[in-house]
């Protein structure tokens, strides 16, 4: 990514009281989620974006975050530390930082794990020349409001005013000089909350947002701890396109009708057989317009589904699930790819770590779906097809058959 902070800090001082008597012997952030601290996922899911260098704000038992890391050297990272008695506020914690601050960084919760999107967010941060640009997540009951600008309108920690429709979920980009300038002119400086900063920029028409569709989640008491532990557990499930991938792609403008004219591709039904011999699961992602168009019955299409999962299932391959966008491409669905609802449904289904997964599919359309979604794609096809992709959208791997369990690996390991 070009042109976007390279520090990023995160406020690990708190005391986690509702995650007692876990909290009692280490911080929040250190609690442990799959043989690992949870902040060790934070930090390493920054770095696989090229965030490297590490500002931890410590408080209560800190100690033990520093014990830990280090300086980071053990995972390539650069860590420095800022550290305050735990009674510090959030902004106070940031102001005592301030000389270790970059004039751009990113500042991050401990305890919200977020499929972030730097990209989208630095290219939202500079578009409204925000003072701070944060993620936000969809919420009924929430304490946002976003105008059609993309600037926050409306920040209420009361959450009383009306039409407050989002909640942030921290990952913010600031700059040093304006959010210390906030932070000075704050009634109670320094011992204040940094949402009192937050609350501040939205009223001087400063604070942007970038809203994310795939469902967060958070330590912030046991429950949730243990749904994260879940969504963070490396699982092997593959998204698959169906139309050309797994079976044979109908000519242009035309659709597969009935089970009859329904044909499996030798290669990829062999490819799935492989993958699943190697431990994989699949979820079919696929648009069928051909529903809308009056051109398939939504029964018949139905019928196909279930024998093309039960078929499949002899050959020991196990398909979690098929999401179908029957809409129209002129309605402009969110679920019709390359827009990502479906990936989102999916994420939310089967706790899916989407930048951890990998989508399958034969058509540059399919690569623009899964940038979309923020994961990965494998494409199946000439490469020449994708000269005209920008960057962010080509895939991870392109492979002129359907992708091997060797191949697969590599591209979920970056290779």
């Amino acid at each position: 990514m070009r042109d976007f902070p390279k520090q990023a800090v995160f406020l690990c001082g708190g005391l986690g009281t509702r995650l007692k008597p876990l909290t009692d012997q280490v911080p929040k952030p250190m609690v442990d989620v799959n043989g690992k601290p949870f902040l060790w996922h934070l930090l390493e899911q920054l770095s696989g974006k090229g965030i490297n260098r590490f500002l931890l704000l410590t408080g209560y038992l800190g100690q033990t975050i520093s014990e830990y890391f280090g300086n980071g050297e053990k995972w390539g990272w650069q860590i420095a530390y800022s550290r305050g008695p735990a009674e510090w506020e959030t902004g106070r914690r940031l102001w005592e930082a301030r000389e270790l601050l970059d004039s751009e960084f990113l500042l991050a919760y401990s305890d919200n794990f977020v499929q972030i999107r730097l990209d989208l967010l630095v290219e939202a941060w500079r578009k409204t020349k925000a003072t701070i640009a944060l993620h936000l997540a969809p919420k009924t009951n929430g304490n946002i409001r976003l105008g059609d600008d993309g600037l926050i309108d409306e920040y209420d920690p009361s959450r009383k005013a009306s039409r407050l429709g989002f909640v942030e979920v921290g990952y913010m980009l600031g700059r040093k000089a304006e959010v210390l300038g906030f932070l000075e002119r704050s009634e109670g400086f320094p011992d204040i909350s940094f949402s009192m900063v937050l609350k501040s920029v939205a009223s001087e028409g400063k604070l942007a947002g970038f809203v994310i569709h795939d469902p967060y989640h958070s330590i912030g008491d046991m429950e949730r701890l243990e749904k994260t532990r879940i969504y963070l557990k490396p699982k092997k499930i593959l998204m698959v396109d169906r139309d050309g991938t797994i079976n044979l792609k109908p000519p242009k403008g035309q659709y597969v009708r009935n089970w009859s004219e329904f044909e499996f591709l030798p290669e990829s039904r062999a490819g799935l057989r492989e993958l699943a011999r190697a431990g994989h699961q699949f979820i079919v992602i696929t648009n069928q317009a051909g529903v809308a168009r009056g051109m398939v019955d939504p029964v018949d299409l139905e019928m196909i589904h279930e024998n093309m999962v039960r078929e499949l299932a002899a050959d020991g391959i196990q398909i979690l699930k098929v999401y179908v966008c029957p809409d129209h491409w002129e309605t402009n669905s969110y679920r019709r790819k390359p827009n990502p609802g479906m990936f989102f449904e999916a994420s939310s289904d089967f706790n899916l770590r989407l930048d951890e997964t990998l989508y399958i599919g034969d058509d540059t359309r399919d690569c623009v779906a899964a940038a979309n979604a923020g994961t990965r794609c494998v494409f199946i096809g000439d490469p020449a097809e994708l000269l005209g992709l920008p960057e962010p959208q080509r895939p991870r791997l392109v492979a002129n058959g359907f992708p091997s369990p060797a191949q697969i690996n590599s591209a979920l390991a970056g290779k």
